[in-house]
């Protein structure tokens, strides 16, 4: 009976889910309207467990981020060799913890004009139940960002890392809900990835194998719809200026509504919302989704925090940190340079040039202009924006142009903006309020939108329901300071763990064929 009454109760939630689905908005992102996220801890998480396996399975696209506990030492995270690195990220995975996960579900909608997708957001509270070390640095980027550690240690989801224990795998918990992920064999999509990937896989799925081709093998059959890298995407498809998180998304959201204002035959991207009533508004975190473009006035930009998202004063920096200013500078700039450019070549047609003044075709840099003193140091390595992830801010490229000893604190992909002068004006000081978008499940819905804006931009309306999403991005997760991805891909020369195989057999059943490597 009690099994009975538990699966009615279910069945009613979804139920009700689908009732709400009926009452869901239709709002282009580019109105400045509050995004709904759904806050999961241990007090509702069986009674919200139906609504996010049931959005997980209908949904066309996962996004996914974390906010974790601290990464360890920032110079291995960025060892030449990528082998080095990994060891690395798995020595922080074993050691620290995720305390934070968000996922939304991006489900595509038929019968709608223009790219239109329901956006259900998840945003899930965790504590490890082993011992873990979190960094200083990394409590304080949380802190500053709004997270809440009494609630975290009141009413975290308990999980334990490594491998199965018992039948846990089959309960309701976070083990259980990363195998409803694998089974619904989604593409999933992440920003900067790969120490995402490390610390998922570590935490609730698998010990991780010792070697980096035994590790993306095992990711190639884990997702077999492919894991996309908004990072990668934002570099090498749509070349923004800067390529962190919330730089990526804003540029993203400003250019989508420039189409919806200027019409025309291209396809655009509108976002629609649940409806939430009843018991489940208390649940519901608005997150806020304003523009602050057009402003007046000198443009006192912060540097560091315009080329890579992070910046080494946090909220004691005097220039500005907004990440609308700083895009309004970028095309500022770019606008200036092309006119320069015309200019330039004009006379020297004039004067019969046989040179040409266009630009040397390549990578756009993350920064423009006079930014181009601020450039990366090449002394210093660019860390993966994870690191922020320490706290998970979303990194900057550069990520962290810490300094040995200082805090890397978790590159914020908060605001950020582009170049400022050398010197600042003489005005006021003012402590800065560091941007409040930052959170796992808000990060994640930033991720969803930036891959559907590239998606909608490589789009074949007649491609076939099982092609990739967006072919070039195909997995390949971005590495700070090379220049090729790393492909996630299984090679002739790697097998899959045995942690992984017997994983597999139970998510997919016996019939998996893999041939497993050492005892991973």
């Amino acid at each position: 009976m009690k099994v009975i009454g538990t699966h009615l109760r279910i069945l009613r939630l979804e139920l009700y889910i689908l009732e709400q689905l009926e009452k869901r908005e239709s709002k282009a992102i580019n109105i400045m309207v509050p995004v709904p996220v759904i806050d999961v801890q241990g007090n509702n998480f069986k009674e919200l467990w139906a609504a996010m396996v049931l959005a997980i399975k209908t949904s066309s696209f996962i996004a996914i981020d974390t906010e974790l506990s601290g990464l360890g030492s920032r110079k291995a995270l960025l060892a030449e060799s990528i082998e080095d690195r990994y060891k690395a990220i798995c020595h922080a995975a074993r050691t620290r913890s995720i305390l934070s996960l968000g996922f939304a579900c991006y489900k595509e909608l038929d019968n709608k004009a223009d790219s239109t997708y329901l956006v259900q957001i998840y945003n899930l509270t965790l504590l490890c139940s082993e011992e873990y070390i979190i960094e200083p640095q990394s409590v304080k980027f949380l802190v500053q960002h709004g997270f809440d550690f009494n609630k975290q240690y009141a009413e975290g989801i308990s999980y334990y890392k490594g491998n199965d224990k018992g039948d846990d795998a089959y309960g309701v918990n976070m083990r259980s809900l990363f195998i409803e992920l694998l089974q619904a064999n989604k593409p999933l999509v992440v920003h900067n990835g790969l120490i995402d990937m490390v610390f998922l896989y570590q935490c609730f799925y698998a010990h991780l194998p010792e070697r980096l081709g035994t590790f993306t093998a095992d990711l190639s059959q884990m997702f077999p719809s492919g894991i996309y890298d908004t990072k990668y995407a934002t570099e090498y498809e749509l070349r923004f200026t800067a390529s962190y998180l919330e730089y990526a998304y804003k540029k993203c959201k400003l250019q989508n509504g420039r189409d919806i204002e200027g019409g025309g035959n291209g396809s655009r991207v509108f976002l629609e919302f649940c409806k939430y009533t009843g018991n489940m508004q208390s649940y519901i975190d608005y997150r806020p989704c304003l523009d602050n473009q057009n402003q007046d006035g000198a443009l006192n930009i912060c540097i560091q925090f315009s080329a890579y998202g992070w910046c080494p004063n946090g909220s004691q920096c005097t220039m500005s940190h907004d990440t609308d200013l700083i895009i309004q500078h970028d095309e500022k700039t770019r606008e200036d340079k092309r006119k320069k450019r015309k200019r330039k070549n004009r006379n020297k047609d004039s004067k019969g040039a046989s040179e040409s003044c266009s630009s040397p075709q390549g990578k756009i840099l993350h920064f423009e202009g006079a930014e181009l003193d601020q450039a990366l140091p090449m002394s210093e390595p660019a860390l993966p924006e994870h690191q922020e992830k320490t706290a998970r801010a979303e990194p900057t490229d550069a990520t962290h142009a810490f300094e040995p000893g200082e805090t890397a604190s978790k590159n914020g992909n908060e605001e950020s903006q582009p170049e400022a002068p050398a010197e600042a004006p003489d005005r006021p000081k003012e402590k800065k309020v560091e941007g409040g978008t930052h959170r796992a499940g808000f990060d994640a819905f930033m991720t969803g939108y930036i891959f559907a804006y590239a998606r909608n931009l490589t789009k074949n309306t007649e491609e076939s329901s099982t092609a990739p999403l967006v072919p070039t991005c195909l997995n390949k997760l971005f590495l700070s300071g090379k220049s090729v991805p790393l492909h996630v891909v299984k090679s002739t020369f790697s097998k899959s763990s045995k942690a992984h195989v017997h994983k597999m057999d139970h998510v997919w059943g016996k019939c998996t064929a893999v041939k497993a490597e050492g005892n991973a």
